[in-house]
């Protein structure tokens, strides 16, 4: 069975995103209530990893990270509160728990949000964000910008709808990445979020670099 990037799913029993991989890998889980899902499953399998689509407190139990991807940052929210998965999801983040944000799991990861409506999320990560800050669909755009901490050429790119991060809380926050002043990837401890989506170009080295954090973990 398979189905559209960036395809909700909603519909589908969660087994079908499931990647048995190396069975010795850690198991690292993607959100699976809206947005780029398979893409993800498919990324963290190419840099070595077991993933599996998580939607109830019970799949969230069984992984060693997670991944929260891109899609509808309110559609999103809405469904980990209607789930009872927010607090669960912040009791782990706050545990220490590696956890990929991307685009729309950057917003969800933020301590604060600008307009913020008050729907459920976890935060954890002590930045301030603008949810779609560049605008619609239509003026998305792609970048090529280097990535402290990850070898090789400049990364590619994506930003669709993408968040801006208007401001970094607390001096814990490391800045990866920047284009045109803006900070587009940011790591606090075992957090890792960016403002694009590293799932659509084919370059895995951030989900590499996401790896070797989840391994470093499960090895302390």
């Amino acid at each position: 069975m398979s189905w559209l990037p960036g395809e909700s799913l909603g519909r589908r029993r969660s087994s079908d995103a499931v990647d048995d991989g190396d069975p010795d890998a850690p198991l690292v889980g993607v959100l699976a209530l809206q947005g780029d899902v398979l893409e993800h499953v498919r990324a963290l399998r190419a840099v070595g990893l077991r993933s599996s689509a998580v939607r109830t407190g019970e799949q969230l139990a069984e992984v060693v990270a997670l991944v929260l991807p891109g899609g509808e940052s309110t559609a999103i929210s809405r469904l980990l509160g209607h789930g009872g998965l927010a607090e669960p999801l912040a009791r782990r983040i706050a545990d220490g728990m590696p956890v990929l944000g991307t685009c729309a799991g950057l917003i969800l990861l933020s301590d604060e949000l600008v307009g913020d409506e008050g729907l459920p999320r976890p935060g954890g990560l002590a930045i301030r964000t603008e949810r779609n800050a560049y605008g619609g669909q239509r003026v998305s755009f792609d970048a090529r910008f280097p990535v402290r901490g990850i070898g090789g050429e400049p990364v590619d790119a994506a930003f669709i709808r993408a968040p801006r991060v208007v401001s970094v809380l607390d001096p814990a926050v490391e800045v990866l990445a920047e284009v045109d002043g803006d900070p587009v990837v940011v790591q606090q401890g075992s957090l890792l979020a960016m403002t694009f989506h590293p799932e659509v170009t084919g370059d895995l080295r951030l989900h590499a670099h996401f790896a070797a954090m989840v391994l470093e973990r499960v090895a302390r």
